[in-house]
Order: structure tokens, then sequence, then C-alpha cells
């Protein structure tokens, strides 16, 4: 027999009421991250930002996106949710940066099957620690329960990132890069967002569970180490972009060091690596024993331990080197340029 009973969207699997909480949650959290400029509140149907009232005269907006990979099913996994926002905010604002940017605002894309509100609102709290290390407003997002879409427990994410620069500041300069300028690398967290699905075979090889030990981080567990959260570098980078120091900059993501630093290099010149010893962390070397992953793969695949790579003139290389370690960088000479 048909059930024509009258059918609510919660039986269908969307809980209205559990979204509603959900943004009570997140109302304190975006307002934690107020900046000049914002001039809107959470909960309209766009967020609104006033530029005139970042004091900028000749600007020009760089945007970008992007999620976390896989990441996010070793959070799952592991039933940590508090950092993952982070490595969100992280790889969009760090693209930004590259560009000559100072992130503004931010949003995100949360969906899953069920929402589960505590574990949503720990993402979101993530988020906005992040937006307030960058110094970026949180002014909006969405929150998508699609049953059937997503096994349960299982959620994906996605940012937004909207920054500002004066036309003048905007990277890479290509026409100011010479054979001889200086690469300065800045040390990464670990793996940051990249890579994980090689992680997650390497550590399915190695038979150690989640909450095992890490063998390269005594005293912590697998999982939490291999979740260590993106390095932010808006606060250490960009007052030197503004000091007119910084004539390019690398955001080493996927594709390691081989792929993304000739991004920011003129079809002329070339980087040549001849800096100070460099070891990568120990993750690095544990994952590649383990999986048996071949030496250019590595450094195709991982950041290797380097976050970003700047390019400077070679009479401002110790300056910048100073400042990055007054502002808590682990900083270091990687080379320099040559003709190609």
């Amino acid at each position: 027999m048909t059930d024509s009973s009258p059918l609510t969207y919660k039986q269908a699997g969307v809980d209205i009421d559990a979204g509603n909480a959900l943004v009570d949650k997140i109302k304190p959290l975006a307002k934690s991250t107020f900046r000049p400029g914002v001039a809107s509140d959470l909960g309209g149907f766009g967020g609104l930002f006033d530029l005139k009232a970042c004091g900028y005269e000749d600007p020009v907006l760089v945007s970008g996106t992007d999620g976390v990979g896989t990441k996010l099913l070793l959070a799952q996994e592991a039933n940590h949710h508090t950092t993952i926002g982070i490595d969100l905010v992280a790889m969009c604002v760090n693209d930004v940066l590259a560009q000559g940017a100072e992130p503004l605002f931010f949003l995100d894309y949360f969906a899953t099957g069920k929402l589960e509100t505590d574990a949503a609102a720990d993402v979101v709290s993530g988020i906005a620690e992040g937006c307030r290390q960058s110094g970026c407003a949180l002014i909006g997002g969405e929150t998508a329960e699609m049953p059937s879409m997503y096994a349960p427990g299982h959620y994906d994410l996605a940012g937004f990132v909207v920054g500002a620069v004066e036309r003048k500041d905007i990277l890479p300069k290509l026409d100011d890069m010479t054979a001889g300028d200086a690469l300065v690398a800045i040390g990464s967290s670990g793996p940051h967002s990249n890579g994980y699905s090689l992680i997650r075979k390497i550590v399915e090889r190695s038979g150690l569970a989640l909450s095992d030990d890490a063998p390269f981080a005594p005293g912590t567990k697998l999982g939490e180490a291999l979740l260590t959260p993106t390095r932010l570098y808006v606060a250490s980078v960009l007052p030197l972009i503004k000091s007119g120091q910084i004539k390019g900059l690398a955001h080493i993501t996927g594709g390691g060091v081989t792929e993304n630093l000739p991004r920011m290099l003129p079809d002329t010149l070339v980087p040549e690596r001849d800096g100070d010893d460099f070891t990568p962390p120990p993750v690095f070397g544990w994952m590649q024993e383990v999986g048996q992953v071949e030496e250019a793969e590595m450094w195709r695949t991982f950041n290797m331990g380097i976050g970003m790579i700047l390019a400077v003139s070679p009479e401002n290389a110790d300056e910048v080197i100073s400042a990055l370690k007054a502002s808590g960088e682990s900083a270091f000479l990687y080379g320099h340029l040559v003709n190609a």
C-alpha cells in the first residue's frame, strides 16, 4: 500500500533546524575575524566589503580558490576536525600572496550528506583561526546538506579568497629579475595539503593505524602528525612585499619545488640550487623509505619542507632571511637564478 502521509524535508534527509543551529555557532567565529572593510553581517545573501576603507590607491583584485584534497579523509578517519579549516584558508591565501596580494575576505563551502553540527562547527573554527592568522575576514559561506551524496561522517570543503595589491606591487616582477638574484626558501610545517593520496597509500603500506605513534615524531600520534596544518605566510611575507624587496614568490604546493618554482620566473632564467645545506624534515624521509618513492618523485609530489621560495636581489638576501627569522619562520638561502 502506498504511503500517502505528508513528507517533510527532514524525512528526505535535510535538517533545516540543524543548519540554523550551525549558523548560530558560526556567527561569533566570523565576527572574530573582523577587519577594516567588512560591511555586512553573516546571514545575508552575499558578503559586502568596502575596498576604499582599506586605503588602497590603485588596487588590483586577486582571487583564489582551493580545497585540501584527500587530507580530508585523514581528518575524518581520525575524527579530528579542528585544524583542517586552517589548511583550507592557507591553501587559498598563500596563493594570492604569491601574486603580492593582501588577503581581504574569505568564503567557504561545506558539503555533507548529513549535517553533524559539532563537527561542522569545529571545521569552521579552524577556518576562522586561519583567517585571523592571515588578517582575512570570514564574511560568508555555504553549508549544503545533500543526502546520499557522501558516505556517513564524510564532508567536502572548498574555499574562496579575494585579496588586493597595489598595481605597482604585483608579483612576479619578471622584468626586474636578473641572473644572480637570490632564491630564499621558507620552511613548511610538513606536507601541508598536497600529496595526501600518496601519503594514504604509504600509511596503508606501513601497517600503522592513525592512533599509533608516528615513527618520525616521537610522542605524537601518526594521524595528528600528518594533520599538522598548512603554514600561513601572510604575516611574515606581506611586509617584505610591501617594502619592495621581493621580485617573485612561489607557493610550493602540488607539483613541489620542481613544478612551482618555474611558475614565477621568466623564460630567460632558471633556478640553480646552491644554497645552505638543507635536509627535509623527518616525515619526508619516513614516507620515502616506507613507500620506496624515488627522489625525483618526492620532489615533484611534496614540498619537501619548503613552503615558499622568494626571489630577491642578492644584496637583500641576508636582510630578508633575518626578517623572516625574526617573524618566526625558518628561512635559508636555496640558490640563485642563472640564464636559461
